[in-house]
């Protein structure tokens, strides 16, 4: 208050001075003008004189009196000031810099359910544990959105420096003059509007069933509209309880729209409509799948319905691109998965394999090079489509190059049948070759692999207009998106296998050689465990096009076989396993540390040999490399999708094979989260 005094004083001061000095002035003027003899002169000397004394006077004889009737004031206009704060409708309280409450007005304590004039030395976090000391120590305003007594309150922290209404003291802290004001605004209402009017907002939605053709054909046509009939009541009653909307567009697929506020439902019972068609069965022998796709608009870009039906589209394609069977919901660009736990059902025609044959043959009409490239560390599968891809550009008279960065063990046999070979000189070029090569006509063919970040070189996407890609693992969210020609067919056991099936609709007829054969026969034997996994009708079918294009069973079986060393590695995998939830088997083997490379190998048929153990329904085997990286196969026989337990790892691949590469973390702590993760998705019900 001390400080206030002298301010009020030093201003009626500087009001007294400017009389004075204008009086001074005048006077200065009233001799300039009539001289300090004549009669006029002397009155305004003598009547500015007695002015200034009268001013003079009258400022010290009123001073005291006015000072304390400025500050009386004051004190009256703050204890008005008080008074509203206490009797504000907002809920309002001081704080000190360590987040206790100094000063709180009446609403306040209400609110936090205190006595009206009761003084609350608690912290603030007490009642409000959102509202931490992190929050007191930024120097700007904060706003934070906070739930209590179940209303919803937007909270507004303010700093407020009161160092110049106190006198300073040298032995005071920077912040001893610093409190935060809080405000409590109550947004229960607008946050009930909000949410009212979001549920309001539409989402597109798209079902298609898998199997239609393959279930249709192998039931007697009385059957076959039972069934559908069977198919459309679940649906129509399904989304009929959601307030949906549905129209059967084809004969297996529906379009439905339904509003926001249903989506919970959905979720929380893990689109049950799955398990319910797949449930059917009028005879049927093999069950009928569904996939869903559900797309929304991004709410950073305003409603759009148009948008989320894109977004639908898109998300029944990834489920449908991940073996269907399974509900994608795509908002913005995140999308989430439902259901798929099952490996799918094998598409017995190849309508799909010709119309894509053709088209590709088409896109190359107008192409002089192309680049072939699969994923990083090349297995069978990978090296063999890659050969068979480069015998389609070589027989429609396009120059052709394969991207092969390393040679690994995992195809260290079959690659070095094509040494000695004329035909493949300057075939295989690496990631810095291949870019030199890119040009105006050139084609990128990406074969075995559909996320960017494991091919062999990612640069090559970005510079190449036309990209194609041919694979058989299910998509995940990662994906390559600005492809001209996708084939992703994840009912397949092997890229060679589809490009073999594409062979026979090429116009030209490609020939293959006898290490051709070899390699792409050799990919087929090892994606499938020797035909023990993921073995089709259609595998048999392409297994037998390259019999009979001269691939040698017993010479490719020599190519394969285990060195000693990686028997023993095996050996220790199998030795080293533990069983988890009597279902899970878990093991790893330790990499030789005087060999280059990671027994990758041996950790995948270790992980297949532990599936020969009674109730065995999945194993994960895992290997360390020098480089720091470990290397995860997992394998399962049965209901359980190992896809969908790597990919929380961010891995991939199909639902009885999969696997993951983690950059920097140890086996013991992968260990610990793969339980973890696996006794979740059990207790869910999503394994």
């Amino acid at each position: 208050m001390q400080n206030n005094e002298k301010k009020i004083i030093r201003e009626v001061q500087s009001v007294v001075v400017l009389l004075i000095v204008m009086a001074f002035v005048l006077m200065g003027m009233s001799i300039y003008l009539f001289g300090t003899t004549s009669k006029f002169g002397v009155i305004s000397i003598v009547a500015l004189s007695v002015y200034n004394l009268i001013v003079v006077l009258a400022y010290m004889r009123l001073r005291p009196t006015l000072a304390a009737s400025l500050v009386d004031y004051s004190l009256e206009q703050g204890k008005i000031q008080k008074e509203l704060l206490r009797d504000l409708a907002v809920p309002y309280a001081i704080l000190d810099t360590t987040g206790h409450i100094m000063w709180s007005n009446a609403i306040f304590n209400r609110t936090v359910g205190v006595g009206e004039k009761k003084h609350i030395r608690k912290a603030i976090d007490t009642y409000f544990p959102e509202l931490t000391l992190e929050l007191f120590r930024n120097t700007d305003d904060v706003s934070v959105d906070i739930v209590y007594d179940s209303k919803n309150y937007n909270v507004v922290l303010r700093r407020v420096d009161l160092s110049n209404v106190f006198l300073e003291d040298s032995q005071e802290h920077k912040d001893d003059d610093v409190v935060i004001a809080m405000y409590m605004f109550d947004v229960t209402e607008l946050k009930r509007y909000q949410r009212e009017n979001a549920d309001q907002k539409l989402y597109a939605g798209l079902a298609n069933i898998d199997n239609y053709d393959e279930v249709m054909e192998k039931l007697p046509d009385v059957k076959q509209s039972l069934l559908m009939a069977l198919v459309d009541r679940k649906i129509n009653v399904y989304l009929g309880n959601l307030d949906a909307i549905v129209k059967r567009v084809e004969n297996d697929k529906y379009f439905f729209v339904f509003r926001q506020k249903h989506m919970k439902t959905l979720r929380d019972s893990n689109f049950s409509l799955l398990d319910e068609v797949k449930s059917i069965n009028v005879g049927n022998g093999i069950s009928m799948t569904l996939s869903i796709g559900v797309g929304t608009d991004d709410a950073k870009e305003g409603s759009s319905f148009a948008k989320a039906y894109e977004n639908a589209r898109t998300a029944i394609g990834l489920a449908l691109g991940r073996g269907g069977d399974q509900a994608a919901v795509k908002s913005g660009e995140q999308v989430t998965y439902y259901g798929g736990k099952s490996a799918g059902t094998e598409k017995t025609t190849r309508v799909k394999a010709r119309v894509k044959a053709q088209a590709f043959e088409e896109l190359l009409q107008s192409k002089d090079r192309v680049i072939i490239m699969a994923h990083q560390r090349p297995d069978a599968d990978a090296f063999g489509s890659a050969i068979g891809i480069y015998r389609l550009v070589n027989t429609l008279g396009k120059k052709g190059h394969i991207v092969l960065n390393e040679v690994t063990e995992a195809i260290r046999p079959v690659a070095n049948s094509f040494k000695a070979l004329s035909s493949y000189d300057n075939v295989f070029v690496n990631s810095e070759q291949a870019i030199r090569l890119v040009g105006p006509d050139t084609m990128l063919v990406v074969c075995d692999v559909n996320r960017p970040s494991i091919t062999e070189c990612q640069e090559l996407l970005d510079l190449v207009s036309t990209v194609v890609v041919f694979d058989h693992h299910r998509q995940s969210n990662e994906a390559i998106t600005k492809a001209t020609l996708a084939y992703i067919e994840p009912f397949a056991s092997s890229a060679c296998e589809m490009i073999t099936e594409m062979f026979q609709y090429i116009s030209a007829r490609p020939k293959l050689t006898e290490q051709e054969a070899d390699a792409m026969y050799a990919g087929i034997l090892v994606d499938t465990d020797h035909f023990l996994t993921k073995t089709g009708v259609r595998t048999f079918e392409a297994a037998s096009y390259l019999r009979k294009s001269g691939a040698d069973m017993v010479r490719v079986r020599k190519m394969f076989r285990s060195t000693m060393d990686e028997m023993k590695a095996q050996a220790q995998g199998i030795g080293n396993a533990e069983v988890f939830m009597d279902v899970f088997a878990m093991s790893y083997v330790v990499a030789d540390p005087e060999s280059k490379e990671a027994p990758t190998v041996a950790v995948a048929k270790a992980a297949n040999k532990l599936l020969d153990v009674d109730h065995i329904k999945a194993s994960f085997v895992v290997t360390e490399a020098e480089d720091g990286v470990l290397y995860v196969s997992a394998r399962s026989v049965g209901d359980v999708n190992v896809q969908l337990v790597m990919e929380r790892f961010n891995g991939g691949g199909h639902a009885n094979v999969a696997g993951v590469q983690l950059a920097g973390v140890k086996k013991e702590d992968f260990f610990e989260q793969l339980r973890n993760v696996l006794a979740e998705m059990s207790r869910e019900g999503q394994i």
